[in-house]
């Protein structure tokens, strides 16, 4: 309804507030009010508050809310800021106490989302939505009675101590922390669990007899690269991008193209040198929303386990490292909010014992990735995440069972919504199992995998699987040499399937290594994948298929000639009638895979080496 007399309705910086300028008694009401069935305040809440507030002198302190027995000015429980500190009163046990919480940076006039949790011997503070600053303590009385008190929002009841900034929200969530419900958020410093519907949009409506305002806030940035915030408060605002020469539009949630000059690739430069714990079998780059840029490598040395790098102002930079046993693999994914990241371990953690995955889960408290499940593989080169109709897939590629089986069952696992686990849903007889690739087309969803070895050749049958009665079955195979990945991609309507072979073992033990690769493209006329385009490579290990502005590019990973490992490993650009032709050969050593990735500062590859500690990353110059 209408607002009160001494509050007013402010905007600034993209989003409203209210401020208080009226006397305290204005601003109170009894807890009554609240408290209908029982006057007990709760033992374990959560208390949310979004915030502007200008610096603050040393010596001044201002309160965000007050609970005041009687006509007592000692606060039963309250909230307080002073310069660069946040203060929890509270009473209880005979005696009144404050919990400081110091550096918190509140007082800088921007917008701050900051939940205070009370659970146990713990209180705990998150401010937008980052590491929380834990406080152990003795529990929070269960028999604070709030009979006859009054709570006083953004003062003590007296005018010294009046919260002088903006106030956007401030709840009282009984019996449970709000951390989770208002994070991770694409906006953490305005993260909203109840805001009132008056301060949710911009702009002000004006009256009749004002000027019209738009409804935007008609502000342009301009940068050279670095992408400003886009969130709820920059909705409708243009960013121009000086380094891609482009005209941008917030839509509340990322950047829209508006006008930009297509980028072409003109050439590729060495940018970071990345010592790993060991050789790098694998690499796996995502990204975690609000956190940042990641990459989990898979590292051969089982004593110095696997490391996960964050990219911070321009580079990867270690960040966690977890136990691995010659780990082949990483697989990113989500189930719902849920973020996984799962590791195909090779060998066992002691000698004798069957081999074991890990998945491994985020935790938005820590964070970092913690164990959360551990399922039986033998000898797992690799995992595949997926999703058929909204049901959540992995798939381990089961290499060999012992030192010589490799006729054994690759496993599809379903995630059980009850249970919160990977549960068996299929097995699959594989040959040596190296990769999975899933792909849809239309309707259909396929299963690709990479056989490698049966024991005595590598010339052998890779299989496609469709799904048909909610399960894989067989569509195609093809012969394939030695084969470790599959890469399928589109090129406007037409799909493609790139094999990587890595060499040509027959069953008269002669072993070829420069061999060629193959990519095939889907026939609607056979309904089948047929033989595109042969491509000569070194015991092709990875193809990686990415693009640059309307180019279409696939980098291949050569990794040994039968004479050395150091090779040129090629970027191919689509020609079209003519396919993929040679455009950059890149020096590498052993190289084992590719990822491509994008920042806000440009486009970048990066490669993996199963010879040394050291893998590449290389930026894409563009014109």
């Amino acid at each position: 309804g209408r607002a009160r007399d001494g509050i007013r309705m402010v905007q600034s910086r993209g989003a409203r507030g209210f401020q208080f300028s009226g006397s305290p008694q204005l601003f109170s009401f009894p807890a009554s009010q609240l408290f209908i069935n029982c006057n007990f305040f709760p033992a374990e809440f959560s208390i949310v508050v979004t915030l502007k507030i200008p610096q603050m002198a040393p010596e001044k302190s201002e309160y965000i809310f007050t609970l005041l027995e009687g006509d007592s000015d000692e606060p039963l429980l309250g909230l307080r800021l002073s310069q660069n500190k946040f203060h929890f009163l509270q009473k209880g046990h005979g005696s009144r106490k404050r919990i400081t919480f110091k550096a918190v940076g509140l007082d800088d006039n921007r917008w701050h989302t900051v939940v205070l949790a009370v659970t146990g011997c713990y209180t705990i503070l998150t401010v937008d939505c980052g590491t929380p600053l834990e406080v152990f303590e003795r529990s929070f009385p269960d028999d604070l009675d709030t009979t006859g008190s009054t709570f006083f929002i953004a003062s003590r009841r007296r005018w010294n101590g009046l919260f002088s900034g903006l106030m956007r929200q401030l709840v009282l969530l009984p019996g449970s922390d709000a951390t989770s419900q208002i994070c991770p958020s694409s906006e953490p410093q305005l993260s909203a669990l109840s805001v009132p519907p008056a301060l949710l949009h911009l702009p002000i409506k004006p009256s009749s007899t004002d000027l019209p305002l738009h409804p935007y806030e008609a502000e342009v940035r301009v940068t050279a690269g670095m992408s400003p915030p886009c969130g709820h408060s920059e909705e409708g605002h243009l960013w121009f991008n000086t380094l891609k020469r482009g005209l941008f539009l917030c839509d509340g949630i990322v950047w829209l193209t508006m006008l930009q000059v297509k980028e072409k690739l003109d050439y590729v430069e060495d940018h970071q040198d990345l010592f790993t714990n060991s050789e790098t079998f694998d690499i796996e780059v995502f990204h975690i929303p609000s956190v940042g840029l990641f990459m989990a490598t898979a590292n051969r040395d089982s004593n110095l386990g696997s490391g996960i790098y964050k990219w911070t102002d321009g580079r990867f930079e270690r960040y966690q490292n977890i136990s691995t046993y010659d780990a082949q693999a990483w697989q990113y994914f989500t189930v719902g909010k849920k973020k996984f990241l799962v590791v195909a371990n090779c060998r066992s953690k002691d000698a004798g014992n069957q081999e074991q995955s890990v998945i491994y889960k985020w935790s938005s408290r820590k964070l970092k990735f913690i164990h959360y499940q551990t399922l039986i593989t033998h000898s797992a080169r690799d995992w595949e995440a997926f999703s058929i109709q909204d049901e959540t897939f992995l798939a381990v590629a089961n290499h060999r069972q012992g030192g010589r089986n490799h006729n054994i069952d690759s496993v599809i696992y379903k995630w059980n919504p009850v249970a919160q686990f990977f549960e068996v849903n299929q097995t699959i007889p594989t040959t040596g199992a190296y990769d999975w690739e899933f792909f849809t087309i239309g309707p259909y969803y396929f299963l690709a995998v990479a056989n490698t070895f049966n024991g005595r050749s590598t010339v052998i049958d890779s299989t496609i699987y469709i799904w048909l009665g909610g399960m894989f079955q067989p569509y195609q195979s093809i012969t394939t040499f030695g084969a470790i990945d599959w890469e399928m991609f589109q090129i406007e309507n037409r799909v493609f399937l790139a094999v990587a072979n890595s060499q040509m073992l027959t069953e008269e033990g002669k072993i070829l290594y420069s061999i060629n690769s193959t990519i095939y493209e889907l026939s609607m006329t056979s309904q089948t994948f047929i033989k595109f385009q042969e491509i000569e490579t070194n015991s092709a290990l990875d193809w990686e298929y990415f693009t640059v502005g309307d180019d279409k590019f696939l980098v291949v990973a050569n990794s040994y000639d039968g004479n050395s490992y150091s090779l040129n490993s090629v970027i191919y650009r689509w020609q079209g009638y003519e396919g993929f032709i040679p455009v950059h050969r890149l020096s590498t050593n052993g190289c084992r895979d590719w990822e491509y990735f994008n920042t806000t500062d440009g486009s970048y590859l990066i490669y993996s080496s199963a010879r040394a500690a050291l893998s590449k990353v290389l930026k894409l110059r563009t014109i």
